[in-house]
């Protein structure tokens, strides 16, 4: 069944490995994926622990419904204490990772200890080998891959490594799968590095049976019809996701200059079309390519044009890139952003923090805050593509006092620098802020304000705020599972109602999250997709599982709360500027410069962002301070944990 799917707990330090069931009731209380990992980091770390020691956990999971009937269940979440941030570490990734796992009879790795030299895992079949990887040390995350398929002799294996980022303990490093397939947020990929794990690599031949086979196909039939009639699916699967960048920035929503303005002017060169024009490598019939099981395919295939690394293979860029290597930076190139794009896929880097954190030091520059020596002799102001590319690389690499700097990331880096560097840092608990701008959306700026792993849009954002949906249609959405009767909004510059919307995607994206699901396949982009109504037939046709609605949103609620409580215990406070669900000062104080006539001028209300903060807390079952209540504990079954079920 899709159910006997193992753990297996690996310690790096003796060689042990260890095999174990996952009981049902665990199942049935965090479902899988991001929940279980959730259950497992708060169960297997103290308090305290250091993200970069033997003691650190490292989880890698599939979801519940990993590789079933069930469509778009490729993803792969890994789990740690963040080096980023000291606080949740956790990352999602597309591909063919996690079902190639699945296939090889597992669907959570505990990874604990540090290997005396570079190892990588090789899972297949219910068994786990630690593998030499000392010949693998220093190659990029491409070469990686191949070179683990040459190695074992099956170009079938499915690998999800680190680059030159992790080794060097870059604490914003990635995982990644396939070219483009990046665990990308809270450094992941600095965990591994720190255990000389370079890559756990996975080969599956046992069957995995559905519980309901007919059924199941039948009904994915109709999720098929529903995900790929959506007009936003059918978008990305022509522009891929740099369409939301070109909509965003058309509006203004757009941070650009660090922090300074919030549209990218004279951009067109970046813009959805013309990086569509430049994607033309072709797998198939169409140049777009996609994760296992998935109808959409939202990303393209590309050659870098020109420049240094022209006729270099890649895939996206995804909005991200725009951001990190475009907007922020107020660089306009395609070949920049390809480029970029191409550098951090290969060291393995978060585009969103390499981005942000060279954005910021572009700043800092033009104020005179750092110089030329800091710098290593770059000219690091805005607009100069190629200090931006050498910047990118120097991180990787850790080359010279300011990259070295920024390496450790964005707060680290503000207490080396002095002054009040720190003032122009946008960051929400040690992580870097994505490059849109939340003056004009409340309703978002408390999701990346109080968002599990820090600054975050794939965690609790209500992105479909920005549509104008009639009441009545926001109504039917928010009101199920579990009834609301609150007040609720069209206007997406309001705060009325917002913090409900908050509230109930956070337990939506982690139902997605602990079954296996990409996001763009429920309620993120696509009013009209599969949510908590959809998903207790999927579960019961495909794992036997059953489950309401009800029980679903409770099973995440409950998962999202042990992020909350990991989060506590390693020293989250309401408003501390870098370990609470604040917002940068800028947020409040400096209004948006361009734009739509309903953007310009705009900022976050301070008495009504904290308005909204309590209100959240109220939906939560959290006090005033942030922390949950000793009756929703009980309500969770959280009040005995940590409890060591698995």
């Amino acid at each position: 069944m899709a159910l006997n799917r193992k753990i297996g707990y690996v310690d790096l330090t003796t060689g042990e490995v260890d095999v174990q069931p996952i009981p049902l009731e665990a199942r049935k209380k965090y479902l899988g994926g991001r929940g279980l990992d959730a259950y497992l980091l708060y169960n297997h770390t103290k308090k305290g622990c250091d993200p970069l020691g033997p003691d650190n956990v490292l989880l890698i999971s599939g979801g519940l419904l990993t590789a079933t009937c069930a469509s778009a269940t490729a993803r792969t979440h890994v789990m740690a204490k963040s080096p980023l941030t000291g606080m949740l570490g956790s990352a999602n990734m597309g591909g063919f990772f996690a079902p190639e796992m699945a296939w090889a009879g597992f669907h959570h790795l505990v990874i604990r200890g540090k290997a005396k030299k570079p190892v990588y895992l090789y899972v297949h079949d219910g068994t786990i080998e630690i593998r030499d990887a000392k010949h693998l040390w220093g190659l990029s995350t491409t070469d990686t891959q191949w070179a683990i398929r040459e190695e074992l002799g099956d170009e079938e294996v499915k690998s999800c490594v680190i680059g030159q980022a992790g080794e060097n303990l870059v604490r914003f490093a990635n995982v990644m799968t396939g070219v483009k397939n990046a665990a990308g947020r809270t450094g992941m990929g600095c965990v591994m590095g720190s255990k000389n794990l370079k890559a756990v690599a996975a080969r599956g031949t046992m069957d995995i049976n559905i519980a309901h086979p007919v059924e199941a196909l039948e009904y994915n039939k109709g999720f098929i019809d529903q995900i790929t009639s959506a007009k936003v699916n059918q978008t990305q699967g022509t522009l891929g996701t740099p369409f939301i960048w070109g909509a965003t920035n058309s509006w203004g929503g757009l941070r650009t200059r660090n922090f300074q303005l919030n549209q990218l002017e004279y951009a067109d060169d970046i813009e959805p079309e013309r990086l569509d024009e430049i994607a033309t490598e072709t797998i198939g019939p169409h140049h777009m390519t996609g994760c296992f099981g998935c109808q959409v395919h939202c990303r393209a295939q590309y050659r870098i044009p020109s420049g240094p690394h022209a006729g270099k293979y890649d895939e996206g860029p995804e909005y991200t890139s725009q951001g990190a290597f475009g907007a922020e930076p107020e660089c306009r190139s395609a070949e920049t952003v390809l480029t970029g794009n191409h550098l951090v896929d290969q060291y393995g880097m978060d585009n969103l923090e390499v981005g942000s954190l060279i954005a910021w030091a572009m700043e800092l520059y033009e104020l005179g805050i750092i110089n030329k020596k800091q710098t290593g002799g770059l000219d690091l102001r805005f607009g100069n593509d190629e200090a931006l590319l050498e910047m990118t690389e120097r991180i990787a690499f850790r080359k010279g006092w300011l990259a070295n700097a920024l390496a450790d990331g964005g707060i680290p880096a503000s207490e080396k620098i002095g002054k009040n560097s720190f003032d122009y840092l946008i960051q929400v608990k040690g992580m870097s802020n994505l490059h849109s701008d939340e003056r004009a959306t409340p309703a978002l700026a408390l999701n990346i304000a109080t968002a599990s792993r820090g600054s975050d849009h794939l965690r609790s954002r209500p992105a479909i705020d920005l549509y104008h949906l009639p009441e009545a249609v926001l109504r039917k959405i928010y009101s199920s599972p579990i009834p609301y009767e609150g007040p609720l909004s069209s206007e997406h510059t309001s705060y009325e109602g917002k913090p409900w919307q908050v509230f109930w995607q956070e337990n939506c994206y982690m139902a997605v999250d602990c079954l296996g699901i990409c996001k763009y396949h429920t309620v993120f982009l696509g009013a009209t997709l599969p949510n908590f109504e959809d998903w207790p037939k999927v579960i019961y046709y495909n794992t036997g599982l059953e489950m309401t609605p009800e029980e679903i949103w409770e099973a995440a609620e409950r998962c999202n709360m042990l992020e909350r409580m990991f989060n506590l215990r390693e020293g989250l406070a309401r408003t501390d500027l870098k370990k609470g669900d604040m917002l940068n000062h800028r947020y409040f104080d400096e209004p948006c410069l361009r734009g739509a006539p309903g953007v310009v001028g705009l900022t976050i209300d301070r008495k009504k962002f904290k308005q909204m903060v309590d209100e959240f807390y109220t939906h939560k079952g959290l006090d005033k301070t942030g922390k949950p209540k000793a009756a929703t504990l009980k309500r969770l079954g959280l009040a005995k944990e940590p409890s060591h079920l698995v």
